[in-house]
């Protein structure tokens, strides 16, 4: 049934498998394993440079609507309601699943939601190869700035700085987000049925320590307490991030790379 959905909404293209295939290698240069440090910046725009040239047709997909199958249309579910945007189904798409990097696809039906989440000593690549995404990004505030509740039930919150704030939109270049800047912790909101591809090195790994984690974002008045840890007139800039459970109504399903063959 979702092989079903999926080649409903989009077909394979004839076009040359050359992009994704320089685009794999290039990643395994790029982060190979023998590397003794984190990429130069000149390797990650060459890397950058590349993936801004890549299109749905270069992973095996075309748009042929612009329209969501379920029909709420971009205004069609209440946009501020969380638990109704969770609940449509996002795609994700495994291209590459490696020890050094990972490429992959996520297709967001409209006003579907990836809550805000972190990647720990990651960079990460993304490209949105067609529709319009809301990106909302953080990065932490150094050195730490704690806030730590002697009430129960209120939650221990850390100081973070928006870095990003805005709808990006095909063809749009790409973003890049690195371990410390860039907006590492990030939520992104479908304004309409949209796909991303992205490239995160290292992958996940729990046992190095890098563990998804997600957050919940407060105000900065929130948690303010007359101190001026901020100055005055910026206060929209920052907010208080506390750790949350994994949403339970987060719903990914796993599709099918029906692009061209890679080879590894």
């Amino acid at each position: 049934m979702f092989v079903q959905r999926i080649r409903g909404l989009f077909t394979m293209t004839k076009k040359s498998p050359c992009s994704i295939q320089a685009l794999f290698d290039l990643c395994k240069q790029t982060f190979a394993p023998s590397a003794t440090s984190s990429p130069s910046s000149q390797a990650i725009h060459k890397l950058y440079s590349l993936l801004d040239t890549i299109g749905p047709e270069d992973v095996g997909l075309k748009d042929e609507s612009r329209e969501d199958e379920r029909g709420h249309g971009l205004f069609g579910l209440n946009v501020f309601n969380r638990v109704d945007r969770w609940a449509q189904p996002i795609t994700y798409v495994d291209i590459h699943e490696g020890q050094n990097f990972t490429m992959c696809m996520f297709c967001f039906p409209t006003s579907a939601v990836i809550p805000l989440h972190d990647h720990p000593g990651m960079t990460v690549l993304s490209k949105v190869l067609y529709g319009s995404l809301h990106v909302k990004a953080y990065d932490w505030v150094e050195p730490a700035c704690i806030r730590k509740s002697e009430r129960a039930g209120h939650p221990t919150v850390r100081l973070a700085r928006l870095a990003v704030d805005k709808v990006v939109s095909a063809p749009h270049g790409t973003s890049v987000l690195h371990p410390k800047s860039g907006g590492n912790l990030h939520c992104f909101t479908a304004v309409t049925p949209c796909a991303v591809l992205d490239i995160l090195a290292p992958p996940y790994l729990e046992a190095a320590g890098r563990r998804c984690t997600y957050y919940h974002d407060y105000p900065y008045s929130s948690f303010a307490h007359g101190d001026e840890i901020v100055d005055n007139g910026k206060e929209q800039e920052y907010a208080w991030l506390a750790v949350v459970d994994t949403p339970e109504d987060l719903y990914m399903r796993p599709g099918r790379y029906m692009g061209p063959d890679i080879q590894r």
